[in-house]
């Protein structure tokens, strides 16, 4: 049977290159970006694609891309949450936020993959054994619950950082909630600076040849060798222990609510 997956910000970096792998290995791709133009090409370069434009910066095009996604197929195995954007763009290091009002890089790192994911639950349940996999980062600190939007001394690097650490918070939960149903959650951190535009266009000299965070998403992915593994966290391929309050049930609660209440999911 053909295994079906939706990738999240798959027209440019780690993405795009997974998206070519599942490709070439014969998977049903399902591709989301911002960028007509950029899903376009990506159609014409692997054949059989299908595209789907949503900007995460909106919850209500989540919630879209959530419906289309159902109307298009029957089955997914599995959810890559990859979309993201990274410390200084969009912005040069200002605080923006989403067309929610909320701070950006919150709401498209991990508002917008929190819904996303709520909304296709049905979906992968009903598709098990299925797999969510969300592409986080090492690079985590604690969320401050009094000052989450980060009003007071916002800084670029902060707000990544806290976003991703949400995502491996959310993993956790998705994992208890999801034991017993077939479906797993797990979290990574691809590599380190990866050359991306992410990366490039921060100005950051890469570390992590991409190939190398193709292969440890791709792991996650599809590896038979993790088959019901969840609520497990990795970096580069290698179990890890990430930020302690992503091991705090009150601090997970605390987000849990948190994100029900700001995005009605």
């Amino acid at each position: 049977m053909t295994k079906t997956i939706l990738i999240t910000g798959a027209t440019d970096g780690l993405g795009r290159a997974v998206a070519a792998r599942a490709f070439r290995d014969g998977w049903d791709v399902l591709a989301h970006g911002r960028s007509a133009e950029k899903l376009a090409a990506l159609a014409e370069e692997l054949p059989g694609v299908r595209t789907f434009r949503a900007d995460l910066a909106a919850l209500a095009d989540v919630a879209a891309l959530a419906d289309e996604v159902r109307a298009a197929t029957d089955r997914l195995d599995v959810l890559l949450s990859n979309a993201g954007i990274g410390f200084t763009e969009p912005g040069g290091g200002a605080r923006l936020e989403s067309a929610d009002g909320h701070e950006l890089r919150f709401a498209v790192n991990y508002l917008a993959a929190y819904s996303l994911t709520r909304r296709l639950l049905p979906l992968l349940r009903a598709s098990a054994p299925a797999r969510i996999v969300q592409v986080a980062s090492a690079g985590q600190v604690p969320i401050d619950f009094d000052d989450v939007m980060l009003q007071r001394d916002y800084e670029g690097r902060r707000a990544y950082r806290q976003s991703k650490l949400a995502q491996v918070m959310f993993t956790f939960d998705l994992a208890a909630e999801l034991n017993g149903d077939g479906v797993t959650a797990t979290a990574l951190h691809p590599g380190t600076y990866m050359a991306t535009k992410m990366v490039t266009g921060e100005g950051i000299a890469p570390v992590t040849p991409l190939e190398h965070g193709v292969d440890a998403t791709w792991r996650l992915v599809a590896d038979p060798a993790l088959d019901g593994v969840s609520g497990v966290y990795f970096e580069q391929g290698r179990e890890a222990r990430p930020h302690g309050q992503a091991l705090d049930p009150d601090d997970r609660r605390a987000l849990r609510e948190l994100s029900e209440r700001l995005t009605g999911v």
